[in-house]
């Protein structure tokens, strides 16, 4: 019966909104091409159940290569596919569009957008940011994390040879997320948690409802579809269960400050949490934050750093088994560095030119931020046509960093091209854009990067690698997940052998 009733309500609102928009004036505003138009739902049709940027990129082939538009539910949406039109939006003007898209999950999960990838611009989205750079994420902190990448390391490796000696297959999507885990954890938090998994486990829910698809984004007028769809109680679900490990995690922080303590990292040093509640104590920001401005801050800071970096080093390992040539001179050169060393220095992994060409070319193919989002205030002229105020603008950096227009052979993975072509993470050159671009660029790059290199130069060192039989280069497959950053979907299983006497 409620069932019934919640249908011909839908039905009712759907009646009312389609001939609202029916009576509608036509707009003269000179906007993007792109596909036609349905009624109501305008071009949701071309979106449902596909890739995302796999479907935008098609789409922008056929309708729009550089600057496409889509009419998404009531939201106007431009997408951009060319490095060109890319800068327009990252760089010319920036500052028009550099404000995020209110959406659902900002609202119910990430503390009214009080974290950084969904606050509005403006005051404090750049004291945050500041915090993040000088404070969290500065080059002096991620240093001061090397002992514990370092210690992971090493209880990486033992993992892996318990079942090396064995000859068993290892799941290495598993081995790498549990040492990206125990990095942020220890990082963020002063220890693994009792409740990593319960953290763990919540937080992917929150990726998962913060870049699926959801009706009531698409109609933001219609109040009424957050309740008919359900999609607000599951938010609401998550974000109290996520309330909870917070609020456990910042009262434990407190009581050990409170006791004296300097902080509640390891060997009493400060970690991420502690300096964030002594900045909130101290009030020497010019705005006060509060306990759930710091929960925000978290989600964002241990959601991020474990999917971008857990992705990037699954597949720079997937790239290089099924290129066994990229394999060896990356392991010939790791080895060369270690000269029979059991653990690297940080110092070390800068000697590794070509380990630092391979994760480029796997940012190349697999960039985390692969669909950039932004939105504007107010009206904007890009490329002669009109963009409307509160358009969202995708930027569909995966669609660029392979377009054969800026790339050779753009879908092989050949890490010499960066020997020609240098380029570094900055999204300086837009045709590379990983980690994104303009002002609301990922914040957190060498603290990600850092957690790349260093297990994966452990890995090459100490092992020698190979598919489980059965499984070929053709036939393994690597699925990815989209999401606000991009992540794994699938096991990948490798085998692993200790090398000979000669080569560690």
């Amino acid at each position: 019966m409620v069932s019934l009733i919640s249908f011909c309500l839908f039905l009712s609102f759907i009646s009312f909104v389609l001939m609202r928009q029916w009576m509608k004036p036509k707009s003269g505003r000179n906007l993007p091409p792109g596909p036609r138009k349905l009624p109501l739902i305008g071009n949701m049709h071309n979106l449902v159940g596909k890739v995302p940027h796999v479907a935008l990129r098609d789409l922008s082939k056929q309708y729009g290569k550089e600057l496409m538009h889509l009419q998404l539910g009531e939201v106007c949406v431009v997408v951009v596919s060319s490095a060109e039109v890319a800068k327009l939006f990252l760089k010319t003007h920036d500052l028009d569009f550099a404000s995020r898209p209110r959406i659902l999950a900002g609202d119910e999960i990430f503390y009214d957008r009080s974290d950084l990838v969904f606050t509005p611009y403006g005051e404090y989205w750049r004291q945050m940011r500041k915090v993040c750079m000088t404070e969290l994420l500065s080059a002096r902190t991620v240093r001061s994390f090397s002992y514990i990448r370092q210690d992971e390391s090493h209880h990486l490796l033992d993992r892996v040879r318990s079942s090396s000696g064995v000859g068993r297959p290892i799941n290495i999507v598993d081995e790498i997320t549990t040492f990206m885990t125990s990095v942020i954890c220890r990082a963020a938090f002063g220890k693994t948690l009792k409740r990593t998994e319960d953290l763990v486990k919540v937080l992917n829910e929150i990726m998962i409802l913060a870049s699926s698809f959801c009706v009531a984004d698409t109609f933001p007028s219609r109040k009424i579809l957050h309740f008919l769809t359900g999609e607000k109680r599951r938010m609401v679900k998550v974000g109290q269960k996520t309330d909870e490990i917070m609020g456990d995690i910042i009262k434990e922080h407190r009581n050990n400050l409170g006791s004296g303590k300097t902080g509640s990292g390891e060997s009493g040093s400060e970690d991420i949490v502690d300096v964030l509640i002594k900045l909130k104590d101290s009030d020497s920001l010019p705005m006060s934050i509060t306990d759930d401005n710091i929960k925000a801050v978290i989600i964002d800071m241990f959601g991020g750093a474990v999917d971008t970096s857990m992705t990037t080093t699954v597949c720079a390992m997937v790239e290089m088994v099924k290129n066994p040539r990229v394999l060896a001179k990356a392991q010939a050169q790791v080895r060369e560095v270690f000269k029979g060393k059991e653990r690297v220095e940080e110092s070390d992994v800068e000697k590794l030119a070509y380990l630092n060409l391979v994760i480029k070319e796997t940012l190349r193919l697999h960039p985390p931020g692969f669909l950039l989002f932004r939105e504007n205030s107010k009206e904007s002229v890009v490329c002669g046509y009109t963009i409307p105020p509160r358009t969202r603008v995708l930027i569909n950096a995966w669609a660029i960093s392979r377009d054969p227009q800026y790339w050779e052979d753009p879908e092989s993975f050949k890490p010499e091209r960066f020997e020609d072509e240098p380029m570094d993470f900055t999204g300086s050159d837009f045709k590379y854009m990983p980690f994104g671009g303009g002002r609301r660029m990922c914040p957190g790059i060498s603290f990600g990067l850092a957690n790349v290199y260093t297990p994966l130069a452990h890995l090459l060192n100490h092992f020698d690698w190979e598919l489980p039989h059965g499984t070929t280069p053709h036939t393994l497959k690597l699925t990815e997940l989209p999401g606000l950053v991009m992540g794994v979907k699938n096991d990948i299983f490798f085998i692993a052998a200790p090398p000979p006497p000669t080569a560690a």
